[in-house]
């Protein structure tokens, strides 16, 4: 999500010259937002591609639907790993769905379901859309800290402050940020609930390809009014 101005100048005028100044180059633009969409590929790979495509692989070789949907969650587990070094320190959420492999692959031990295993990512997303709802009351919602890497790769640091500074003045900037984080968040809470309710009406082997089309069309959905929203609000930069 990225933002500027809404109509009002607002902003500190003693912050622009230094803002002009500390404004990245367009080389420099480009190769931060060339960062961010490769590292939103490799997500996708891991999070989506991979534990799709490896339990319609291990299904085709004749393995069984309880082992083909727990090589999924393991193959989540060096991407979680890898998260952790890569900003070393230990994350909530990493550590949250890493339990939630380890719980619901002992659970599915236990009653020999395959359909406890489908559930998991109900918990992760739900957790999610609490978490961001969660943050509505305080000064720094979900948008706001999700939007920083993106408005730094457009006008750097300066512009980050700027940007930011804008919530102390501005009460309808604030409206704007608080309304789009109460959307996000209802959509990874309308997706967990979802996700229940396929797993106990749908065939096992039709959930894996269900679950991802469904989550796929309502995060496009999502960024699509997203995008509608900041463009109509003279949120973008």
């Amino acid at each position: 999500m990225t933002a500027t101005d809404t109509g009002e100048r607002t902003m500190d005028t003693r912050n622009e010259p230094q803002a002009a100044t500390d404004a990245p180059t367009e080389a420099e633009v480009r190769r931060r937002t060339a960062a961010l969409r490769r590292h939103l590929a490799v997500q996708l790979f891991f999070e989506l591609v991979l534990p799709l495509g490896s339990y319609y692989g291990l299904r085709a070789v004749g393995a069984g639907q309880w082992l083909s949907m727990v090589a999924g969650g393991v193959l989540l587990l060096p991407w979680i790993g890898y998260g952790i070094v890569r900003r070393r320190r230990v994350e909530a959420m990493a550590v949250f769905t890493l339990s939630l492999v380890v719980l619901a692959t002992l659970l599915s031990l236990v009653t020999g379901s395959p359909r406890v295993l489908m559930i998991r990512d109900s918990w992760v997303t739900a957790a999610i859309g609490l978490w961001v709802l969660g943050t509505l009351p305080t000064r720094r919602p979900f948008i706001m800290t999700s939007s920083r890497g993106i408005v730094i790769a457009k006008v750097g640091e300066a512009g980050l402050a700027a940007w930011e500074a804008r919530w102390d003045v501005e009460p309808v900037f604030r409206h704007h940020l608080r309304l789009l984080t109460a959307v996000w968040g209802s959509v990874f809470l309308l997706d967990a609930v979802l996700r229940v309710v396929l797993a106990y009406s749908i065939p096992v082997d039709a959930f894996p390809l269900t679950s991802t089309l469904m989550w796929l069309a309502l995060l496009g959905g999502l960024i699509t009014y997203h995008n509608w929203y900041v463009t109509r609000n003279g949120l973008k930069l």
